[in-house]
């Protein structure tokens, strides 16, 4: 069960966000566990479906792939998609939406990609197989529908590029 806490100092003094991520990353530990093992946490997933995202509101499904230190802001009306990959040290803010989006034909498309280190603001929605680079800045209410570059701020619908930073590496 390492890693339980990975996410505990980037939500200091955000108990939501400590307790979210918490149960997330047990939620992650019992369905990753062997079948038939993992049948006996069902209750537990149960649980968390009802719990963090029916009275929550926060859809971060326990199948998407998350680096450790993701940092829940706000969490309420944050929807992720379970394809979706988000990198470390990641923040993501309150009305946020991640994931596909429906194409001509019916399909969905391929999930975003978030790299190490990027913070996402509120009212965001990033869809579509896009890729936000390493430390790239998401500004508010922003749609993105297309690739960012690493260490880019961006903002707007869609999405423009307004300068590139020199943000440290994690």
């Amino acid at each position: 069960m390492n890693g339980l806490f990975c996410d505990w100092s980037a939500n200091r003094g955000n108990i939501k966000g400590q307790l979210v991520m918490f149960l997330f990353r047990l939620a992650a530990w019992c369905r990753a566990l062997p079948a038939p093992l993992w049948y006996f946490t069902i209750p537990y997933l149960v649980w968390y479906e009802l719990t963090v995202v029916w009275s929550l509101g926060i859809e971060l499904r326990y199948r998407t792939k998350v680096g450790p230190g993701l940092a829940l802001f706000h969490g309420m009306a944050l929807v992720v998609h379970e394809g979706a990959t988000i990198g470390a040290g990641c923040t993501l803010r309150q009305s946020t939406t991640i994931g596909a989006k429906t194409l001509a034909d019916g399909t969905q498309s391929a999930c975003p990609t978030l790299g190490d280190g990027v913070d996402v603001g509120a009212n965001v929605v990033i869809i579509g197989p896009v890729t936000v680079g390493a430390r790239a800045v998401i500004g508010a209410g922003s749609v993105v529908v297309k690739d960012v570059p690493e260490g880019a701020v961006v903002a707007g619908n869609p999405a423009q590029l307004i300068r590139e930073t020199k943000r440290p590496a994690l």
